[in-house]
Parts: C-alpha cells; sequence; structure tokens
C-alpha cells in the first residue's frame, strides 16, 4: 500500500514570514524537504489581501524587510504594491514560488507521537475547476507562518440606523475595486493605522474627507525618505548600506520606545507639541492627537512627511472626535448633537484576530486549547511537539522578530538531526506565574484575549518587545536549555490505510 509523502517541514502561510522562513530554510537545512500551504491564490499575505488607497507600511522598510535582503526602494515606509514586489522578488530569486501550493487552506492539524509526525486535513481549491476537494498532508515539523488576522472578516460593529444611510458603506479589507471617490463626501470611522493611512490618501480627489474618531491616538511624523540610509547606499556596496540603517533604525526605535515607557508625561507632551506644530492654530491637537492611554500602550501610527497634518491643514480633511449617536440618510449624527454630511462612510474600525488561520489543532488525539498553553521564547507553544509559530514584534517591526524565529528553526531541526531526534518539545514548569501574552491595549488584542496563549514572568517563558534580548536569548541561547525536551522514539513509516483509519 502506498504512503503518504511526509515532507521535512510544512510552511503554513505565503507571506512575509512564510517566504522569510523558506528563505532561511533553504540556506541553512538545504537537505530538508518542505512546502508552503497558502490558502489564497497568490503570495503576499496582508501586502496582497488589503487594497484600499494608500496601503503602506506602519514602520521603516529597512527593519520590515528581511535582513538577508536589502530593501533598494528609495521610501522607507512604503506603499503595498512596494512591498508586495519586494516579497514576490524575494520568492522568485531564491526558488521559494515552486514550493507555494496555493488554494491549500489547513483545517486541522493533529500530531501523533507514536509516528512522531502531524497529519493535515486540508481543503483544497483547484483555479481550474474552482472544485474544492479534501487531503491529507504529512510533516515532521508545522511552522505557522498565517500570521494573526482574519482575512475572512474585520471588526465590524453595528450602528444605529445604517440602513438608512443612502450612500455606500465600505470596510477597508474589502475595498471595492475602482471604486469612484471624487467630489464625494467621506468619512472615515477610526483612528487607528487604516484610518489616518486612508484620509490624506483620498482627501486629493475627494470633496472633502473627515476622520470621526471616539478617542485620539498618538500620531508621529517620520521622513518617508530617510536621508542618512540614501547616502549610504550612494557610498557603499549595497549589503553594507543596508546592514548600516537597518541597525540605525533598530537602536533608534529601541531608545525612543524605553524613553517613551520610562518618561509617558514627557513624551505625550512632545508628540503632542509635535502635531501641534504642524497642525497650525485652527485644530486642537490637544483634543484631536492626546489620548487617555500612554504611548506605546498602543502601537503609535506613522504618518510619512506629515500627510495627515498637511491634509488637515489644508482644509481638504478634517477631524472630529465625538461619539456616533444614529447613522441617518445623508451621513452621521454626533451625541455632541453635530451631523456629518456624507455620501460614502468607511468603517476603518479595526481588524479581527484568528490565529493559526484557523486551524484546529490536538495532540494525541487531545484537542488544543491555545489559551491554555504558554509561550516559550514567543514561538512555541508548552507540551506541543515539533511546532512553531512566526509571531512579530508589538513595538518594531513585525520581521525583526520572525527573522530570529526562522534562524531558531534551522538551529533546532540541525540539532535535531546531529543527535538523531525526532521530538523537541518545550516542557511547561506549572510553578511559573502567567501573564498576558501581549501586553498590550489596543481593541483587536483586548478582544480576543481570551484566545491567545500565555507567558510566563521569565524566560524563556518571558515574551519580550525587545529585539537585543531576543537576539541574545533565540540567537546565541542553547538549543538544549533544559526546558526543550528531546526524543528519539517513534517512526514515520506511515501507511496510507493507517492514515485513514486515525480520522475516520
Amino acid at each position: 500500500m502506498t504512503a503518504f509523502q511526509i515532507f521535512d517541514v510544512l510552511i503554513v502561510g505565503a507571506g512575509l514570514s512564510g517566504i522569510g522562513a523558506a528563505h532561511y530554510l533553504q540556506e541553512h537545512c538545504p537537505e530538508k524537504s518542505y512546502a508552503i500551504l497558502e490558502s489564497r491564490g497568490t503570495l503576499g499575505g496582508t501586502w496582497d489581501l488589503f487594497r484600499y488607497p494608500g496601503i503602506r507600511s506602519d514602520s521603516d522598510m529597512y527593519t520590515l524587510g528581511y535582513k538577508f535582503k536589502p530593501w533598494k526602494n528609495p521610501n522607507a515606509i512604503a506603499g503595498g504594491a512596494a512591498i508586495l514586489n519586494y516579497i514576490q522578488e524575494t520568492a522568485d530569486e531564491s526558488g521559494i514560488t515552486k514550493h507555494i501550493r496555493f488554494g491549500h487552506t489547513v483545517l486541522s492539524a493533529s500530531w501523533s507521537s507514536v509516528d512522531c509526525c502531524w497529519t493535515l486535513r486540508l481543503e483544497i481549491v483547484s483555479r481550474e475547476a474552482e472544485e474544492k476537494k479534501s487531503v491529507l498532508m504529512r510533516t515532521r515539523f508545522l511552522y505557522m507562518c498565517s500570521g494573526y488576522y482574519d482575512y475572512s472578516q474585520g471588526h465590524r460593529p453595528e450602528f444605529v440606523g445604517e440602513t438608512d444611510f443612502a450612500g455606500q458603506i465600505i470596510h477597508p479589507q474589502f475595498w471595492p475595486e475602482n471604486l469612484d471617490v471624487a467630489g464625494k463626501r467621506i468619512v472615515v470611522i477610526g483612528s487607528g493605522a487604516t484610518a489616518v493611512t486612508l484620509v490624506p490618501s483620498l482627501s486629493k480627489e475627494a470633496a472633502h474627507v473627515t476622520m470621526l474618531q471616539r478617542s485620539p491616538t498618538y500620531v508621529v511624523q517620520r521622513p518617508a525618505r530617510d536621508k542618512r540610509a540614501l547616502w549610504l547606499q550612494k557610498y557603499l556596496p549595497a549589503k553594507i548600506a543596508y546592514r548600516l540603517t537597518r541597525w540605525k533604525f533598530i537602536l533608534e526605535s529601541m531608545f525612543l520606545f524605553q524613553i517613551a515607557r520610562r518618561r509617558p508625561e514627557q513624551t505625550k507632551r512632545r508628540i503632542i507639541a509635535m502635531a501641534a506644530e504642524k497642525l497650525g492654530p485652527d485644530v486642537d491637537a490637544s483634543k484631536h492627537f492626546s489620548p487617555k492611554y500612554k504611548p506605546w500602550d498602543q502601537r503609535v501610527c506613522i504618518v510619512p512627511d506629515g500627510d495627515l497634518f498637511d491634509e488637515i491643514r489644508s482644509g481638504r480633511a478634517s477631524i472630529e472626535t465625538d461619539i456616533i449617536d444614529r447613522f441617518a440618510s445623508n451621513g452621521i449624527k454626533l451625541q455632541s448633537g453635530r451631523e456629518l454630511e456624507a455620501d460614502i462612510i468607511v468603517v476603518a474600525t479595526g481588524l479581527k484576530l484568528k490565529l493559526m488561520g484557523g486551524a484546529s489543532l490536538e495532540v494525541d488525539g487531545k484537542p488544543l486549547a491555545l489559551s491554555e498553553s504558554m509561550v516559550y521564547k514567543g514561538m512555541m507553544l508548552s507540551d506541543v511537539p515539533n511546532f512553531v509559530m512566526a509571531f512579530g514584534y508589538t513595538n518594531a517591526s513585525w520581521t525583526l522578530k520572525t527573522d530570529l524565529t526562522a534562524g531558531y528553526v534551522c538551529r533546532l531541526l540541525k540539532y535535531m538531526d546531529k543527535h538523531q531526534f525526532s521530538k523537541a518539545m518545550p516542557q511547561r514548569d506549572k510553578t511559573i506565574e502567567t501573564l498576558p501574552f501581549l501586553n498590550f491595549t489596543s481593541g483587536y488584542v483586548e478582544r480576543a484575549a481570551e484566545l491567545l496563549p500565555k507567558q510566563g514572568i521569565r524566560r524563556p517563558w518571558q515574551v519580550y518587545q525587545n529585539y537585543l534580548q531576543d537576539l541574545f536569548n533565540i540567537r546565541h541561547g542553547q538549543v538544549a536549555d533544559g526546558v526543550m525536551r528531546f526524543d528519539k522514539a517513534g517512526s514515520v513509516d506511515c501507511e496510507a490505510a493507517r492514515i485513514k483509519r486515525n480520522w475516520e
């Protein structure tokens, strides 16, 4: 009877994290067989999914880009199309594209300690026939790079009177193709990264754009292009210039973050003062750009070259801090009694979290509840064998952490091969006190708090939002640290009939 093909590694997700993981795997573990399972019909993940006007990075591309591939675009804060092209170029140059299996959605994954491998149940959509079928795949190591956004739906609160509104209501995650905004009055509900991106992009053609926020967000101006980076690129080899620029941004962002956390009131005053200077005397920065929370309790929004401030100061855009009473036929009525007229309302009300792409996990027949697990080094789950998830920083670029994770996976696999181990699992110490996985008050995090795993109060269970600490603990720390448990038991010679019997 024919056995199923068993991969050494299956990577789930062909976005920024998944393509990076594949590159590290090919470079450091070239003998390993692998495939990337991507539920959508193309790579890019978030950067292909979101198509709203002005979509761009919310951090600099010298750190959001890969360590191994210099970012050559002159813009430090880059548009979505440029980022997608960068990911595609990385995949093509490294020969990764041919390993991607598009239209493969992982529904569930089950670990067997007898066989020391994972069995994945997938739904495959044929692009030609548009037919769905269910298949099984097996792997010795499962690497989740599916991010944490729900691609099928965003956070979408219902407002009183929505059916009365005569215009269009749009969520940015599902932006209509070829939407004509010329001459339209637009209200953007929200104050996060999506809203501050949309407003200056839409106001260039719209009659007027209003950003309506229930509460303010910290907004900081940064140059779209970094002069020092461009100077280094002009006079130094590309890789050296990129490395120096990358470290400049890493150290600078860490310094500013530490200042903000240690001196929150001073930092807050400085951020508001910078906004006020850019907005001019006609806009009350202390009302519209002064959050109740401390800097970095939620992510700080970056506006390249102060484009949002410029549009508000020019009068093409405006900002209202108020609470919605109800939608009306011609716009929105506020609790203050004011009315905002609109032809289009954009509900930039946030994202919805979905870990593991929505796949269910089980270990030896026991369903895994993520909320009951503890995270090891910010990437593995307690008592879950041969499993890693890529999860980036909340206070810095996502890729800084996922690059470290990818390097660690390769070190772990090489260590297992050297000692002929077939199983690696961080074993939980139940005496360690637990804390929330993310020390963050953003709405999408708080809404999903009960779904997230926990972190511990000390390493290797503590989740550091600090690149230098992770650099020491992950890249240079010991693989066999006394917490990671290794095992030589098990066989991966699993026949098709046996697999089917387990799943029936």
